[in-house]
Protein backbone atom coordinates (compact mmCIF):
# COMPACT_ATOMS: atom_id res chain seq x y z
CA UNK A 1 0.00 0.00 0.00
CA UNK A 2 1.34 3.73 -1.20
CA UNK A 3 2.23 6.20 1.95
CA UNK A 4 -1.15 8.05 0.56
CA UNK A 5 -3.44 5.10 0.35
CA UNK A 6 -1.93 4.32 3.94
CA UNK A 7 -2.57 8.52 4.96
CA UNK A 8 -6.26 8.63 3.62
CA UNK A 9 -7.06 4.69 5.21
CA UNK A 10 -5.73 6.03 8.68
CA UNK A 11 -8.37 9.21 8.24
CA UNK A 12 -10.99 7.14 7.73
CA UNK A 13 -10.01 5.21 11.09
CA UNK A 14 -10.01 7.88 12.79
CA UNK A 15 -14.02 8.27 13.08
CA UNK A 16 -14.23 3.91 14.35
CA UNK A 17 -14.19 3.03 17.87
CA UNK A 18 -12.73 -0.33 18.08
CA UNK A 19 -11.63 -3.04 20.66
CA UNK A 20 -8.06 -4.61 20.29
CA UNK A 21 -5.19 -6.25 22.54
CA UNK A 22 -2.38 -4.87 24.15
CA UNK A 23 0.79 -4.52 22.35
CA UNK A 24 3.03 -6.41 24.80
CA UNK A 25 0.27 -9.67 25.18
CA UNK A 26 -2.68 -10.73 24.22
CA UNK A 27 -4.76 -9.09 27.21
CA UNK A 28 -8.32 -8.14 25.70
CA UNK A 29 -8.59 -4.36 26.13
CA UNK A 30 -11.86 -3.04 28.80
CA UNK A 31 -12.80 -0.44 31.29
CA UNK A 32 -10.23 -0.80 33.86
CA UNK A 33 -7.56 -2.03 31.13
CA UNK A 34 -7.77 -0.07 28.05
CA UNK A 35 -5.06 -0.03 26.28
CA UNK A 36 -5.95 0.12 22.53
CA UNK A 37 -8.17 3.45 23.31
CA UNK A 38 -11.29 0.87 22.88
CA UNK A 39 -14.54 2.32 24.03
CA UNK A 40 -18.12 1.83 22.49
CA UNK A 41 -18.23 5.63 22.01
CA UNK A 42 -17.56 7.15 19.19
CA UNK A 43 -13.26 8.30 18.72
CA UNK A 44 -12.47 11.15 19.64
CA UNK A 45 -15.01 14.00 19.77
CA UNK A 46 -11.95 16.02 22.04
CA UNK A 47 -12.00 18.14 24.78
CA UNK A 48 -11.73 21.15 22.72
CA UNK A 49 -8.92 22.83 24.04
CA UNK A 50 -7.48 23.07 20.51
CA UNK A 51 -10.22 25.01 20.00
CA UNK A 52 -9.13 28.12 22.59
CA UNK A 53 -7.44 30.40 20.23
CA UNK A 54 -7.77 33.85 21.12
CA UNK A 55 -8.12 34.95 17.32
CA UNK A 56 -11.17 32.58 17.07
CA UNK A 57 -12.83 32.99 20.01
CA UNK A 58 -14.18 36.00 19.85
CA UNK A 59 -12.80 36.85 22.83
CA UNK A 60 -11.48 40.35 24.57
CA UNK A 61 -8.84 42.13 22.34
CA UNK A 62 -5.04 42.30 24.20
CA UNK A 63 -5.17 45.36 26.67
CA UNK A 64 -2.73 48.00 27.25
CA UNK A 65 -0.86 47.35 29.92
CA UNK A 66 2.30 46.81 30.41
CA UNK A 67 4.47 43.57 29.59
CA UNK A 68 6.23 43.72 32.99
CA UNK A 69 5.64 45.69 36.53
CA UNK A 70 6.46 45.85 40.01
CA UNK A 71 3.61 45.88 41.77
CA UNK A 72 3.39 41.86 42.47
CA UNK A 73 3.16 40.60 46.30
CA UNK A 74 4.79 37.41 46.71
CA UNK A 75 2.94 34.46 48.24
CA UNK A 76 5.84 32.04 48.05
CA UNK A 77 6.84 30.19 51.29
CA UNK A 78 9.75 28.11 50.60
CA UNK A 79 9.69 26.45 53.47
CA UNK A 80 6.46 24.87 52.53
CA UNK A 81 6.92 25.01 48.98
CA UNK A 82 11.15 23.57 48.38
CA UNK A 83 12.48 24.44 45.45
CA UNK A 84 11.26 22.10 41.71
CA UNK A 85 13.58 23.71 39.47
CA UNK A 86 15.84 20.40 39.11
CA UNK A 87 16.48 18.90 36.08
CA UNK A 88 18.08 15.44 34.66
CA UNK A 89 20.54 14.50 32.22
CA UNK A 90 19.30 12.72 29.10
CA UNK A 91 22.12 11.58 27.50
CA UNK A 92 21.68 11.66 23.59
CA UNK A 93 20.55 8.55 22.07
CA UNK A 94 18.03 6.81 18.75
CA UNK A 95 14.80 6.40 19.90
CA UNK A 96 11.16 5.60 17.56
CA UNK A 97 8.77 8.37 18.07
CA UNK A 98 5.04 8.41 16.84
CA UNK A 99 3.46 5.08 16.09
CA UNK A 100 1.59 3.35 13.23
CA UNK A 101 -1.28 2.33 15.22
CA UNK A 102 -2.74 6.15 15.45
CA UNK A 103 -5.35 6.29 18.20
CA UNK A 104 -6.62 9.65 16.64
CA UNK A 105 -4.87 10.22 13.24
CA UNK A 106 -6.10 13.31 12.29
CA UNK A 107 -3.71 14.13 15.36
CA UNK A 108 -0.56 13.47 13.17
CA UNK A 109 0.44 10.77 15.55
CA UNK A 110 1.64 8.40 12.59
CA UNK A 111 4.33 7.09 11.11
CA UNK A 112 6.68 6.14 13.55
CA UNK A 113 10.23 7.29 12.59
CA UNK A 114 13.84 6.98 13.48
CA UNK A 115 14.40 9.60 15.84
CA UNK A 116 18.48 10.57 16.52
CA UNK A 117 18.99 12.85 19.54
CA UNK A 118 22.11 14.79 21.25
CA UNK A 119 22.63 15.21 25.07
CA UNK A 120 20.18 17.52 26.73
CA UNK A 121 18.77 18.42 30.21
CA UNK A 122 14.65 18.16 31.23
CA UNK A 123 13.05 19.50 33.63
CA UNK A 124 12.24 16.69 36.29
CA UNK A 125 8.72 18.66 37.17
CA UNK A 126 6.25 20.51 35.73
CA UNK A 127 6.90 24.14 35.74
CA UNK A 128 5.17 24.80 39.55
CA UNK A 129 2.90 28.53 40.45
CA UNK A 130 6.15 28.77 42.84
CA UNK A 131 8.50 28.74 40.63
CA UNK A 132 6.59 30.88 37.87
CA UNK A 133 6.31 33.15 41.20
CA UNK A 134 10.60 33.25 41.42
CA UNK A 135 10.38 34.56 37.39
CA UNK A 136 7.34 36.98 38.23
CA UNK A 137 9.19 38.34 41.68
CA UNK A 138 12.24 38.78 39.87
CA UNK A 139 11.38 40.06 36.24
CA UNK A 140 7.55 41.96 36.97
CA UNK A 141 6.43 39.61 33.90
CA UNK A 142 2.93 40.23 33.24
CA UNK A 143 1.40 36.77 31.33
CA UNK A 144 -1.10 37.00 28.34
CA UNK A 145 -3.80 36.22 29.85
CA UNK A 146 -3.53 38.95 31.99
CA UNK A 147 -2.68 41.18 29.52
CA UNK A 148 -6.01 39.86 27.42
CA UNK A 149 -7.62 40.11 31.18
CA UNK A 150 -9.65 36.55 30.47
CA UNK A 151 -8.57 33.09 29.90
CA UNK A 152 -10.66 30.12 29.32
CA UNK A 153 -12.22 27.68 32.01
CA UNK A 154 -13.93 24.52 32.39
CA UNK A 155 -17.50 25.45 33.41
CA UNK A 156 -17.91 22.62 36.01
CA UNK A 157 -15.23 24.54 38.01
CA UNK A 158 -16.22 28.28 37.83
CA UNK A 159 -18.88 29.25 40.77
CA UNK A 160 -22.25 30.50 39.67
CA UNK A 161 -21.27 34.30 40.92
CA UNK A 162 -18.47 34.01 37.97
CA UNK A 163 -20.73 32.52 35.76
CA UNK A 164 -23.30 35.14 36.19
CA UNK A 165 -21.52 37.59 34.49
CA UNK A 166 -20.28 35.18 30.90
CA UNK A 167 -21.94 35.62 27.97
CA UNK A 168 -20.71 33.71 25.65
CA UNK A 169 -18.70 30.16 25.34
CA UNK A 170 -16.86 28.35 22.78
CA UNK A 171 -18.73 27.30 19.92
CA UNK A 172 -16.95 23.53 19.19
CA UNK A 173 -16.69 23.44 23.19
CA UNK A 174 -19.17 24.70 24.84
CA UNK A 175 -18.38 23.67 28.50
CA UNK A 176 -15.03 25.93 28.19
CA UNK A 177 -15.97 29.43 29.06
CA UNK A 178 -13.85 32.80 28.80
CA UNK A 179 -13.54 34.07 32.19
CA UNK A 180 -12.58 37.60 33.28
CA UNK A 181 -9.62 37.77 35.60
CA UNK A 182 -8.86 34.00 35.07
CA UNK A 183 -4.87 33.88 34.98
CA UNK A 184 -1.55 31.52 37.03
CA UNK A 185 -2.93 33.68 40.01
CA UNK A 186 -6.49 32.54 39.69
CA UNK A 187 -7.28 29.48 38.23
CA UNK A 188 -11.13 29.29 38.22
CA UNK A 189 -11.21 32.89 38.07
CA UNK A 190 -11.02 35.97 40.38
CA UNK A 191 -12.99 34.60 43.36
CA UNK A 192 -9.92 31.39 43.49
CA UNK A 193 -6.31 31.32 44.19
CA UNK A 194 -3.18 29.66 44.57
CA UNK A 195 -2.54 30.04 48.30
CA UNK A 196 -2.84 26.07 48.32
CA UNK A 197 -1.91 25.19 44.87
CA UNK A 198 2.19 26.81 45.00
CA UNK A 199 3.42 22.96 44.56
CA UNK A 200 0.85 22.64 41.48
CA UNK A 201 1.42 23.19 37.95
CA UNK A 202 1.07 27.08 36.93
CA UNK A 203 -1.14 27.47 34.49
CA UNK A 204 -3.19 30.15 31.72
CA UNK A 205 0.84 29.78 30.89
CA UNK A 206 0.42 31.11 26.77
CA UNK A 207 3.31 29.75 24.60
CA UNK A 208 4.87 33.25 24.82
CA UNK A 209 4.83 33.28 28.45
CA UNK A 210 6.64 30.12 28.71
CA UNK A 211 9.15 30.90 25.86
CA UNK A 212 10.02 33.97 28.75
CA UNK A 213 10.10 31.69 31.59
CA UNK A 214 12.26 29.44 29.65
CA UNK A 215 14.44 31.92 28.61
CA UNK A 216 15.24 33.63 32.42
CA UNK A 217 15.37 30.67 34.10
CA UNK A 218 18.18 29.65 31.23
CA UNK A 219 16.34 27.38 29.73
CA UNK A 220 14.48 26.28 27.13
CA UNK A 221 11.38 24.70 25.74
CA UNK A 222 11.90 20.75 24.64
CA UNK A 223 11.34 20.14 20.87
CA UNK A 224 8.72 17.47 20.00
CA UNK A 225 11.13 14.73 20.26
CA UNK A 226 12.78 15.62 23.11
CA UNK A 227 9.66 15.75 25.06
CA UNK A 228 8.69 12.51 23.76
CA UNK A 229 12.02 10.82 24.05
CA UNK A 230 11.93 11.79 27.95
CA UNK A 231 8.33 10.75 28.48
CA UNK A 232 8.74 7.64 26.82
CA UNK A 233 11.76 6.91 29.55
CA UNK A 234 13.30 4.38 27.30
CA UNK A 235 10.37 1.95 26.80
CA UNK A 236 9.80 1.15 23.26
CA UNK A 237 5.99 1.37 21.72
CA UNK A 238 4.19 1.84 24.74
CA UNK A 239 1.09 3.89 25.29
CA UNK A 240 2.35 5.45 28.74
CA UNK A 241 5.47 5.81 30.33
CA UNK A 242 5.02 3.05 32.36
CA UNK A 243 3.79 0.50 29.94
CA UNK A 244 0.50 -0.53 28.14
CA UNK A 245 -1.81 -0.65 31.29
CA UNK A 246 -3.99 2.58 32.07
CA UNK A 247 -4.00 1.61 36.06
CA UNK A 248 -1.53 -1.29 36.40
CA UNK A 249 -2.45 -3.34 39.42
CA UNK A 250 -5.15 -0.94 39.74
CA UNK A 251 -3.02 2.17 41.02
CA UNK A 252 -3.86 5.30 39.29
CA UNK A 253 -0.34 6.45 37.57
CA UNK A 254 -1.75 10.11 36.29
CA UNK A 255 -4.47 13.09 36.62
CA UNK A 256 -7.06 12.27 33.98
CA UNK A 257 -10.84 12.52 33.81
CA UNK A 258 -12.69 9.78 35.54
CA UNK A 259 -16.64 9.86 35.43
CA UNK A 260 -18.68 11.71 32.59
CA UNK A 261 -17.14 14.33 30.67
CA UNK A 262 -17.91 17.14 31.11
CA UNK A 263 -20.52 17.10 33.69
CA UNK A 264 -19.08 14.86 36.58
CA UNK A 265 -15.46 13.60 37.10
CA UNK A 266 -15.22 11.36 40.35
CA UNK A 267 -11.87 11.99 41.27
CA UNK A 268 -10.52 8.61 41.36
CA UNK A 269 -7.09 9.38 41.14
CA UNK A 270 -7.51 11.86 43.87
CA UNK A 271 -7.62 15.32 42.22
CA UNK A 272 -10.56 16.75 39.98
CA UNK A 273 -8.26 19.27 38.70
CA UNK A 274 -4.44 19.62 38.79
CA UNK A 275 -2.51 17.73 41.20
CA UNK A 276 1.15 18.58 42.96
CA UNK A 277 3.59 17.95 40.52
CA UNK A 278 5.53 15.58 42.74
CA UNK A 279 2.58 13.27 42.68
CA UNK A 280 2.43 9.88 40.82
CA UNK A 281 5.54 7.55 40.22
CA UNK A 282 7.89 9.01 38.34
CA UNK A 283 8.94 7.07 34.74
CA UNK A 284 12.53 5.38 34.14
CA UNK A 285 14.17 8.63 33.89
CA UNK A 286 12.78 9.82 36.89
CA UNK A 287 10.26 12.30 35.54
CA UNK A 288 7.27 13.17 37.06
CA UNK A 289 3.68 13.51 35.13
CA UNK A 290 4.77 13.84 31.42
CA UNK A 291 0.87 12.63 30.72
CA UNK A 292 -1.67 13.54 32.64
CA UNK A 293 -2.21 16.82 35.20
CA UNK A 294 -1.84 19.77 32.42
CA UNK A 295 -1.01 19.93 28.77
CA UNK A 296 2.64 21.20 28.44
CA UNK A 297 4.07 23.54 25.29
CA UNK A 298 7.08 22.25 23.50
CA UNK A 299 8.65 24.43 20.66
CA UNK A 300 7.36 23.28 17.03
CA UNK A 301 5.24 24.78 14.80
CA UNK A 302 2.44 22.33 14.31
CA UNK A 303 2.00 20.30 11.00
CA UNK A 304 0.16 16.37 10.60
CA UNK A 305 2.66 15.49 8.07
CA UNK A 306 6.06 13.54 8.88
CA UNK A 307 8.64 12.14 6.95
CA UNK A 308 9.25 8.56 8.08
CA UNK A 309 12.72 8.39 7.29
CA UNK A 310 15.33 8.97 10.58
CA UNK A 311 16.29 11.91 11.41
CA UNK A 312 18.49 14.09 13.63
CA UNK A 313 17.43 16.70 16.05
CA UNK A 314 14.15 17.74 14.13
CA UNK A 315 12.75 20.84 15.43
CA UNK A 316 9.05 20.93 13.27
CA UNK A 317 8.64 22.95 10.04
CA UNK A 318 9.90 26.70 10.09
CA UNK A 319 6.80 28.14 10.62
CA UNK A 320 3.15 27.78 11.30
CA UNK A 321 -0.34 28.76 12.79
CA UNK A 322 -0.22 26.93 16.04
CA UNK A 323 2.38 25.44 18.64
CA UNK A 324 2.53 21.96 19.44
CA UNK A 325 1.61 20.89 23.06
CA UNK A 326 2.09 17.32 24.46
CA UNK A 327 0.57 15.02 27.20
CA UNK A 328 -2.87 16.02 27.95
CA UNK A 329 -4.09 17.10 30.92
CA UNK A 330 -6.65 16.14 33.70
CA UNK A 331 -9.23 16.72 31.55
CA UNK A 332 -8.84 13.89 29.18
CA UNK A 333 -10.94 11.09 29.21
CA UNK A 334 -10.83 7.91 26.97
CA UNK A 335 -14.02 8.53 25.53
CA UNK A 336 -13.41 12.54 24.63
CA UNK A 337 -9.80 12.83 24.88
CA UNK A 338 -7.62 10.05 24.75
CA UNK A 339 -4.10 12.01 24.30
CA UNK A 340 -2.95 10.96 27.73
CA UNK A 341 -0.12 8.70 25.74
CA UNK A 342 3.32 9.43 25.13
CA UNK A 343 2.94 9.94 21.34
CA UNK A 344 -0.39 11.88 21.72
CA UNK A 345 -0.72 15.64 20.33
CA UNK A 346 -2.08 18.78 20.09
CA UNK A 347 -2.07 22.67 19.08
CA UNK A 348 -2.84 25.53 20.05
CA UNK A 349 -1.64 29.61 18.75
CA UNK A 350 0.88 31.22 20.85
CA UNK A 351 -0.98 33.50 22.77
CA UNK A 352 -3.73 31.15 23.87
CA UNK A 353 -4.18 30.15 27.92
CA UNK A 354 -6.15 28.09 29.71
CA UNK A 355 -6.76 26.31 33.23
CA UNK A 356 -5.25 23.12 31.64
CA UNK A 357 -1.98 24.46 29.85
CA UNK A 358 1.34 24.63 31.32
CA UNK A 359 4.68 23.51 30.66
CA UNK A 360 8.25 22.48 31.53
CA UNK A 361 11.81 23.10 30.27
CA UNK A 362 14.72 21.50 28.72
CA UNK A 363 18.30 22.84 28.33
CA UNK A 364 21.52 22.29 26.24
CA UNK A 365 23.74 23.01 29.16
CA UNK A 366 22.88 23.09 32.84
CA UNK A 367 22.56 26.50 34.23
CA UNK A 368 23.76 27.72 36.98
CA UNK A 369 22.26 26.89 40.34
CA UNK A 370 20.14 24.37 39.40
CA UNK A 371 20.50 20.79 40.67
CA UNK A 372 20.86 17.96 37.97
CA UNK A 373 19.70 14.80 39.66
CA UNK A 374 21.50 12.11 37.96
CA UNK A 375 24.49 13.89 37.09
Amino acid sequence: MSWQKLTLYMMVLSALAFHGTCADSEQTCDAESPCEGADSEEQDVGCGCSALNRQKSGETVESEKEKYRSDHVSQIDEATYPRTNQMVLLKGDTFTMGTDEPKIPLDGEYPTREITLDSFYFDVYETTNAEFEHFVNATGYVTEAERFGDSFVLEARISEEVKKDITQAVAAAPWWLPVKGADWRHPEGPDTDIKARMDHPAVHTSWNDAVEYCQWAGKRLPTEAEWEFAARGGLKNRLFPWGNKLTPKGEHRMNIWQGTFPTENTAEDGYAGTAPVTSFPPNKYGLYNTVGNVWEWVSDWWTVNHEPTPQSNPTGPASGNDKVKKGGSYMCHLSYCYRYRCEARSQNTVDSSAANLGFRCAADKLPDNIECNNC
